[in-house]
Parts: structure tokens; C-alpha cells; sequence
């Protein structure tokens, strides 16, 4: 398949583009990528995926948004803030249809559901929470949005049962370092920075959570599967918990030959995003298409048919 021109793509790729021009110069054209917390996967990948499309795509000026994660991003693509954003495969799966305003780029990864304690904590297993002082996500985070279900299938959704604190990633870890709360959720890839570097500097565990898997399945969606943390993730004993598919998704609108190139620098350049972050050596053609129920964006699909196996 003949080679995209950038020029024709993002000419009709409104949303990126600034139309004046300074000293008979076009002003660069500009690709906002929506990410999450400093100290999580999302914006270490984020921020070599911007490097790559400045280095790749002349004239255009790529930038990171620090955001609260999943859910803001679906919405800062929905409503054109923003052009390219990482999220959960559940926050995409809320209805019956996805919504239309938006297509997948790529399955990037998995997220996994860590419940991180002390390690001198009584809090072994999901139900000691009751009574808890938890960190459950910040609003408008996937996290958030996945372990509102996971409590509301364990029956402890209810006002009461847990006191529910709204902390984003780098508030939880110093909140639990300190004893503002007795434990914390965060969804992400393997390994997350933050609670890496907590485990080495205050004794932790994280919860095992695989038994509450079915349950999620058979309430929500079969996006939900489970997954191994490894001894080696963290130093710390293994366990098996949630996980949900990872996905980089654009607007619809996005022109064709421009999503082509973006999803052609996501698997021509994985090495460069996985030295960012080990996650992203999960990348691959075979998984990168599973991106079901949200479409892959025509251009993206494009891509990977012509270079299928």
C-alpha cells in the first residue's frame, strides 16, 4: 500500500491545525495526546509517542495532557479537546453501543486493578475494606469507574460501607505512606512507577482480587479477565487480579492517512515506547486489532492490513 502523505491528512484533520501564519510561516500544527498521572504508564508512553510523532511528522507540534485518566480522556476526544487518549476498554463499554464519535487506534496493553496496602495491614482480601478509609480513584479515572463496579458486585457499594476517598495516584501513594488512609486502588500496566517506588521505600502488599473476576464478567462485561503480578513486578509476593484491555483511541473525524501514520509509529517504533515504559512491549499486530467493541479507526485498519502476517 502506497505511503500516506501527512500533508493530506492533516489538512483535513481540522482540530490539530491552526490556521494563521506568522512572518508568511505556517504556525505548527498541533496533536494534544490525553495521558494521566505523571507517575503512571499513561504518560510515559504518552510522552515518548509525542517525541516520535514530532521526530516522524514535519510542522507538527505533539503535546501531553496530564488528566485524571480514562473517563476525562473519552471526553476530552468526544468533545475535541484533545486527539489521541489512552483509556480502559470499560470505560468505552458502559452502553450497548459505543459511542460513535469515537475509534480505536490500537489495543496497547493491560491494565491491572492493584489494591496496595501496607504490609502490616489486617487488610488481606477485598471484604476487609468494610469499615475502611480507601482510596477508590480519582474522579473521572478508569480506575474509579472499575472499582465502583468491583464494590458494587462485592455488595459494598452502599454510602458507609467504605469511606470512599476520590485521590489521584501520586495523592494515594503519599496518603498511605503516611496513614491517611489504609489502602488505595489504581489500574494500570505492569509495572506502575509510583507504587514501584513506594514498595521501596514503605513496606506493602497488594490484595489479591482474581476471585471477584466472574463476577464483573457476568454484571458488566467480558472485557474483564485476569492477570498475574508477578514477584518480580514489585518485590513483592505474587497475586492474580482484574485486568481490562488498554486502548489508544482517537476522534472518528481524525482523517484517514493521519491515524494510518499514527498507528504505523505506534508498531515501527514500539522499542522506543517500551525504553519509556516496559508496558508497551505488549505491542503487537496480533492484540494491537483486538480493539472490539469500540471500531478501529478506517485509517488505523488500513495500517494494519497491509502489513498483516
Amino acid at each position: 500500500m502506497a505511503r500516506r502523505t501527512l500533508l493530506s491528512g492533516l489538512s483535513a484533520f481540522a482540530a490539530t491545525a491552526l490556521t494563521g501564519c506568522v512572518g508568511g510561516s505556517p504556525e505548527k500544527r498541533h496533536i494534544r495526546i490525553a495521558t494521566g498521572s505523571p507517575t503512571a504508564v499513561y504518560y510515559a508512553v504518552g510522552t515518548a509517542l509525542a517525541g516520535i510523532i514530532e521526530q516522524e511528522l514535519p510542522g507538527v507540534e505533539a503535546t501531553t495532557m496530564v488528566t485524571a485518566a480514562s473517563a476525562e480522556n473519552v471526553e476530552l476526544i468526544s468533545n475535541d479537546q484533545a486527539e489521541i487518549g489512552f483509556t480502559q476498554a470499560d470505560i468505552l463499554v458502559t452502553g450497548t453501543t459505543p459511542d460513535p464519535r469515537i475509534a480505536a487506534l490500537a489495543r496497547v496493553y493491560d491494565d491491572l486493578l492493584h489494591l496496595v496496602v501496607r504490609d502490616d495491614s489486617p487488610i488481606k482480601s477485598l471484604d476487609h475494606l468494610r469499615g475502611r478509609r480507601v482510596s477508590v480513584g480519582a474522579s473521572g479515572s478508569g480506575t474509579g469507574v472499575t472499582v465502583g463496579r468491583l464494590l458494587t458486585v462485592a455488595g459494598m457499594g452502599q454510602p458507609g460501607v467504605v469511606t470512599q476517598e476520590k485521590l489521584n495516584l501520586d495523592d494515594s501513594l503519599r496518603a498511605l505512606s503516611t496513614g491517611g488512609i489504609d489502602a488505595f486502588f489504581f489500574s494500570g500496566g505492569l509495572p506502575v512507577t509510583g507504587i514501584k517506588q513506594l514498595s521501596g521505600n514503605t513496606r506493602t502488599r497488594i490484595v489479591d482480587l482474581a476471585k471477584w473476576v466472574s463476577a464483573m464478567r457476568k454484571e458488566y462485561s467480558d472485557v474483564y479477565v485476569v492477570r498475574d503480578v508477578p514477584a518480580s513486578t514489585y518485590q513483592l509476593p505474587p497475586v492474580s487480579t482484574l485486568a481490562v484491555p488498554n486502548f489508544l483511541v482517537v476522534p472518528r473525524s481524525m482523517a484517514d492517512d493521519l491515524a494510518f501514520d499514527l498507528a504505523r509509529m505506534l508498531l515501527e517504533r514500539r522499542d522506543v515506547l517500551a525504553v519509556a515504559h516496559p508496558a508497551a512491549e505488549r505491542l503487537d499486530i496480533r492484540s494491537a486489532v483486538a480493539t472490539l467493541p469500540v471500531p478501529l479507526h478506517p485509517g488505523a485498519a488500513d495500517y494494519f492490513k497491509s502489513v498483516k502476517p
